[in-house]
Order: C-alpha cells, then structure tokens, then sequence
C-alpha cells in the first residue's frame, strides 16, 4: 500500500490557528501595561467598574476624492461677497449632485458642517456668434448656509 500513501493528503497543523492565539495574548499584555499607566480613580471599585485597557482611536480620515467631482468652484461675485458676510457661500456644483453629497463634500474639505444646503438649477444663455446661434451649457449652483462663527476662506489669492 505505499504505493498509494502518495496520494493521500496529509494533514498538517493550521499555522493561522497559532498565529492568532500569540497574537491575542499579546494585545492582552498591551491592555495590562496600559491600564497600569492610567492613573485610578478613588471609588470606581465601589460602583463596580473595571479599569479597561487604553485603547487608540483611529482617526477617520474624510474621502475627498469625490469632492472635487462634486465641487467644481467657489463663485466671487458682488452678491457672493455680501452673502458670505451672513455665513452663506455660493459655489458650482455638478449638475449630478444632490444636496448630501454636496453637504459631505463641504464638511471634508473644508471641516465645516453646513446647516442648510440649498441649490438652484441655472439655464444656459442663448447666444450669437456672428449668424451663428448656440446656447451655454446648463449649470447647477449651490447656497451654503453655515452656522454661527463658522467661516470657509473662499477669496485667499483673489
């Protein structure tokens, strides 16, 4: 029967299996020097808390690539100015975009949270070129209402 004991398959000891009870024991040792370097509180005993380990909050970083699709430009004009005195900002935005992503593309670039969105739909213009006609594309603008001492800086380099 050797012969035969070649196909056979063999089973050999799960290498993942061992891996993953080092490494809890050694998140398990992390939590123990960490709890010993807070500092106690008196009477956390009594109400029968137990100290937990410090664990690191992973800093969620914002998704900006979508912004910029979003997005297209700020819009400085005379009543932009003004507006923006009141913590109301226009900009482009695409003709795609609803009120949400333009919300979420506002709070990650600019780390502002927006109280109110509103947008307006623009018509191109007709116009002339000599005998030619022709129309400007339609666009798709935006009113940014922040709250109270927020304040995006729209006009740097202008």
């Amino acid at each position: 029967m050797s012969l035969l004991d070649r196909f056979k398959i063999k089973k050999k000891p799960d290498k993942k299996v061992e891996d993953k009870e080092e490494k809890k024991a050694q998140t398990e040792a992390k939590s123990t020097e960490y709890a010993s370097l807070r500092p106690k509180v008196e009477g956390t005993e009594e109400l029968g808390i137990k100290e937990k380990g410090i664990k690191a909050k992973k800093s969620k970083k914002e998704d900006t690539k979508n912004a910029y699709n979003v997005l297209i430009k700020p819009l400085v004009t005379e009543k932009a100015t003004f507006l923006a005195s009141q913590n109301k900002y226009y900009f482009a935005v695409s003709k795609k975009a609803n009120k949400i992503e333009i919300k979420r593309a506002i709070k990650s670039l600019y780390g502002v949270e927006p109280l109110d969105v509103n947008i307006i739909n623009v018509l191109g213009k007709k116009v002339r070129y000599g005998r030619s006609t022709g129309k400007k594309k339609n666009w798709k603008k935006a009113i940014i209402i922040l709250k109270e001492g927020d304040k995006i800086e729209v006009y740097e380099g202008v």
